[in-house]
């Protein structure tokens, strides 16, 4: 009925890598945590004049690098001039060089989100008219590759190394003190600690070419090293590292002096009694009480700080209420640790602890109210989540995050269920166990009047026995005293004295033999205590083997116990489950949310529209000339008018000098006039942003139709000039 650890425990280990590499594998092409929502130009649209810029609009705000965009004519050379500049909110704009003839231009981005996640794509836009060849970008990320898989591997056993380390710790503290110094239970938690620290240092090393080029090669360089760590990640990382130092010194304390103030209690009550003890062992006196308080309070405050270097990350960072989200984030990882770290202990404890310190049925017990808290907390934590991720209910079906979000779903429920099996283990165990204890007191008891009686009769027989012997001595002294009296002649000496002559002449004669063989007899003694040394050896190893024998027998005995194998499988069934369900979590995290992903369509499919119809790009871009006569008054103003729709639209405007570099003047002022409908001219003041730009958001336009933009631009206190164009607004 018993089977051996090793067979489950290889299962088991083949099952984390399957799945870990199928799901990891899968789940690349789709993660991106920001989203394309908007561009201008727009994908596929078609401009009669060249944009003196393009602007990219994100779901979320990203990080943006010199190549982050790149702008290609139809040849395949580079038309964009400068850094990527971010305008307002989440829209990114380069500057594209003047002149640009006919043709088709692609535009190319990888950049990083807010959220941690390299984001890259590619889409084309036209001048005139399209050109005969486009050319062709690749839209594979940095984390496609090699680099991509190891990255996301890394990421999954850095979320197994937290949940054993702060689970397993949370086992021994809250429900099995005695696992303190149970060697598996400390190699556990310790390996938790090893797989935690080496995947943060691996991920912090790949960061830089999983954000960039993606190349194995690019993982050592240092100058990519250095500007990860100014980043939010790498500084989480780096956190993360500091807070392992301190789980360090918690470990140490955990398994040294608590475990230390534990061999002074009981392994375990129920091992002993059919009591409900329900203080885990926790009788050490007021010392090991402030030492458990300290180890509890210090363990949360670094577990939390461990589970806040991904929540001040990823998602939770971004997106609808942040500051809410955050620390949601953190009780639901914690959650999650107590849950699955707790149970990876309970199965190492069921089948490694030895037989002097077993499992017992009250700290099951204790680790199943500690499972429902925590499976109570992850469904609150988790619905709060799953509506800022999604936002709608078809998203659950429709987007990879919710059809992800499902699977998660029914494996906790599975997992919830085996669970209720395991408690029902637990309870025939705890039952067997107060059966076997009453049985066991009535054959105490049995035994002990049994004993009792026996005691009695064998009291009253030695008093008879004691009167027989004392009357039959006394009839025979009595008779030896007639014998001694009958017999002795008159005149004669006195027994005792003859007898002490004849003692003194035996004296005489024995003393000489008494000297001489003394050597002898120490040699005797010797030998004896030789022998009885030899004795004690050959008793002391005997006890070793009945102790062995009695511990294996003991554990056969335990392990053939069907309670106790049941709850075995149970356990071990919850635990594949769960590697399954952490693997779901990982590739989860990396997935952009089902509202990202349902916005980024909407606008893909609006900007398809626009150009299906022919109403143009949904953007408006001037170029004009002008030259206020004085001293550097010549130049070019750009309008960039987005969405160029009735209602709120967002206004940049460029002034550059002669030879295309951006260039200040005193004043820009903007003016709006739609003539055929007498309305205007309504005046628009943008403000400055940076060395040649100004910009202008929520201009209201009330309707479509022709409109007439006019701009005054003035470059010194007497020099000014008003040029204009007509644009066409709806």
């Amino acid at each position: 009925m018993t089977q051996t650890i090793a067979p489950r425990v290889r299962t088991l280990v083949l099952l984390i890598l399957a799945v870990a590499g199928a799901l990891l594998a899968g789940a690349a092409p789709v993660s991106a945590h920001a989203a394309l929502t908007g561009s201008d130009p727009a994908q596929g649209a078609v401009v009669d004049t060249a944009p003196s810029q393009v602007s990219l609009t994100f779901s979320e705000p990203i990080a943006v690098g010199d190549d982050s965009v790149r702008v290609l004519d139809p040849k395949g050379e580079r038309v964009d001039k400068g850094d990527p500049a971010n305008p307002s909110g989440t829209t990114y704009s380069v500057r594209l060089v003047s002149g640009l003839p006919d043709g088709t231009y692609t535009v190319a981005y990888q950049v990083v989100s807010a959220d941690s996640h390299p984001v890259a794509g590619a889409f084309t836009f036209s001048i005139g008219a399209p050109s005969e060849t486009t050319v062709s970008v690749s839209a594979q990320g940095s984390d496609d590759g090699l680099v991509g898989w190891l990255y996301g591997f890394g990421r999954y056993v850095s979320y197994a190394g937290f949940v054993v380390l702060a689970g397993g710790a949370a086992f021994v503290l809250a429900c099995w003190a005695p696992g303190a110094r149970v060697r598996a239970v400390q190699r556990l938690v310790v390996s938790g600690w090893l797989a935690l620290t080496s995947a943060t240092l691996g991920l912090l090393m790949l960061r830089g070419s999983y954000t960039t080029s993606g190349k194995v090669g690019d993982v050592f360089d240092l100058e990519l090293l250095g500007d990860v760590l100014q980043t939010k990640t790498g500084a989480a990382l780096v956190s993360r590292l500091l807070l392992l130092a301190a789980a360090a010194l918690f470990i140490a304390v955990l398994f040294g002096a608590y475990a230390r103030t534990a061999d002074a209690v009981e392994p375990d009550r129920d091992a002993e009694d059919d009591g409900g003890g329900d203080d885990g062992g926790d009788d050490g006196g007021p010392d090991k009480r402030d030492l458990t308080f300290g180890l509890a309070l210090g363990g949360t405050v670094v577990a939390a700080g461990l589970a806040a270097s991904w929540a001040m990350s990823e998602h939770a960072s971004q997106g609808l209420q942040a500051g809410v989200a955050m620390p949601v984030d953190v009780v639901h990882l914690l959650a999650v640790a107590a849950w699955l770290g707790g149970l990876t202990a309970l199965l190492v404890a069921l089948y490694r602890a030895p037989v002097e310190t077993p499992v017992g049925r009250d700290a099951v017990r204790r680790f199943s109210r500690l499972a429902f808290g925590s499976v109570v907390t992850l469904a609150v934590t988790g619905v709060y989540q799953s509506w800022r991720q999604l936002g709608s209910w078809s998203a659950f079906t429709d987007t990879r995050y919710g059809q992800l979000l499902l699977v998660k779903i029914a494996l906790v429920a599975v997992m919830v269920a085996v669970a209720f099996l395991s408690r029902r283990w637990t309870q025939r165990l705890a039952d067997a166990r107060v059966s076997e204890a009453a049985e066991e007191a009535e054959r105490t008891e049995a035994a002990e009047e049994a004993g009792r009686t026996e005691a009695t009769e064998r009291a009253e027989e030695g008093v008879r026995a004691e009167e027989a012997v004392r009357a039959e001595e006394a009839v025979r002294a009595e008779a030896t005293e007639r014998a001694k009296e009958a017999k002795q002649p008159a005149g004669t000496a006195p027994a005792e004295a003859s007898g002490t002559s004849e003692v003194s002449e035996a004296s005489m004669a024995v003393e000489p033999p008494k000297a001489s063989g003394a050597s002898g007899a120490s040699d005797a003694f010797d030998a004896e205590k030789a022998e009885a040394g030899q004795d004690s050896v050959r008793a002391a190893q005997l006890a070793r083997q009945r102790a062995a024998a009695e511990a294996a027998r003991q554990k056969r005995l335990r392990d053939a116990d069907p309670n106790r194998f049941g709850l075995r499988r149970s356990v071990f069934a919850e635990a594949g489950v769960a590697v399954v369900l952490l693997a779901v979590t990982t590739v989860l995290t990396q997935t952009e949310p089902g509202r990202t992903e349902q916005d980024a369509r909407a606008a893909t499919a609006a900007s398809s529209s626009a150009s299906a119809t022919g109403q143009g790009s949904g953007a408006v871009s001037l170029t004009m000339p002008f030259d206020t006569g004085g001293k550097s008054g010549k130049g070019v103003v750009s309008i960039d008018l987005d969405p160029a729709q009735a209602g709120d639209n967002a206004l940049h405007v460029y002034v550059e000098g002669p030879d295309g570099t951006p260039v200040d003047v005193p004043e820009v002022k903007i003016a709006l006039t739609l003539a055929a409908q007498n309305i205007g001219p309504l005046p628009v003041a943008p403000d400055h942003v940076t060395t040649g730009h100004w910009s202008a958001s929520r201009v209201q336009i009330p309707m479509a139709g022709d409109w007439k933009v006019e701009v005054t631009v003035r470059t010194s206190d007497i020099d000014q000039v008003t040029v204009s164009k007509n644009a066409q607004i709806g």
